[in-house]
Formats: C-alpha cells, structure tokens, sequence
C-alpha cells in the first residue's frame, strides 16, 4: 500500500526524536518535493534529512494545475495530488481542510495522533499522552477532547 505523508506528522515525529515510529507503524513512507523542501526550511524543529533516509521515498511533484487544492499549502496540495494520481491507501496529514479534502476525494486519512496510538497498540512506546503532552509543549495544537479519547481507547 502506498503511503504519502504531509509536512506536519514528519515535524511531529521529528520534534519528539521518534521520527521512526512512522517507519515503524506505516512502512515505507511517500513525500514530494515541497514536503521535502518544507521539511528543510528552518525553524525550532530540526528534520533529519528526508532525502538521506532509506524508508522515505521522494516521489515527483505532480502537475501545478490542480485546481481542486488550489486552497492549500503547496505540501499539502502536492501531497494530496500525487495521493490521487498513485491510488494512495492512506495520506498522514493533520491539518483539518487537507484532511476533510482527502476524505472527500476518496482518500483514507490518518494524522500523529493516529499514528501514535497505534504506535502503543502495536507496543511500539509505553504510552500514549506523554508523547502528546510532549508534542503540545513545542507547540502542536490538538482538541483534548480528541486527546482524551484516543487516550481512553487505549487504557490511558
């Protein structure tokens, strides 16, 4: 199953030194471009080099014309462009409007709040809200209601 991933979830994963768990919970990992290039522009969470990780495969940008997205950040466009154009089986992206496009387009959606928890339903990590908690003191937003549910699913 091919799996593309938007800018956030690697600067999530990246910002908690478990930038693995994504390999880990969803494999091999597709990202375009301006993923790659918004990965690397600087700023307080340092990415580890996109192109120099084995698992994550750069694919081609997909044509700038599509108009369905025209309202998103050019990762999240590309990203969701290239998911239609390979039949991605699923597209890691957090951001509400990305999400809700994916899903109208037919698209199978999972964030980091997703992939953490199913990161400790596969015994990857010990738990689930210490990495959430650590993910909202460098700046993540996520609902807590969300938070405390995902965390109930799981024995929190």
């Amino acid at each position: 199953m091919t799996i593309y991933s938007n800018t956030t979830p690697l600067l999530a994963f990246s910002a908690i030194g478990r930038l693995d768990l994504l390999n880990k919970v969803h494999g091999e990992i597709c990202v375009v471009p301006s993923v790659v290039s918004e990965c690397h522009m600087g700023g307080i969470i340092e990415v580890p080099d996109l192109t120099a990780i084995p698992w994550i495969l750069i694919e081609p940008e997909p044509p700038q014309d599509d108009s369905r997205f025209l309202m998103l950040d050019a990762g999240e466009r590309d990203t969701l462009s290239a998911a239609l154009r390979d039949q991605a089986g699923l597209v890691l992206i957090d951001e509400r409007l990305g999400r809700n496009l994916a899903e109208f387009y037919g698209l199978r959606v999972a964030g980091t709040l997703g992939t953490l928890k199913k990161a400790k339903e596969m015994g990857l990590i010990a738990a689930f809200l210490p990495l959430v908690r650590e993910l909202q003191g460098v700046g993540f937003w996520y609902h807590e209601k969300l938070v405390q549910r995902l965390a109930a699913d799981g024995g929190e």
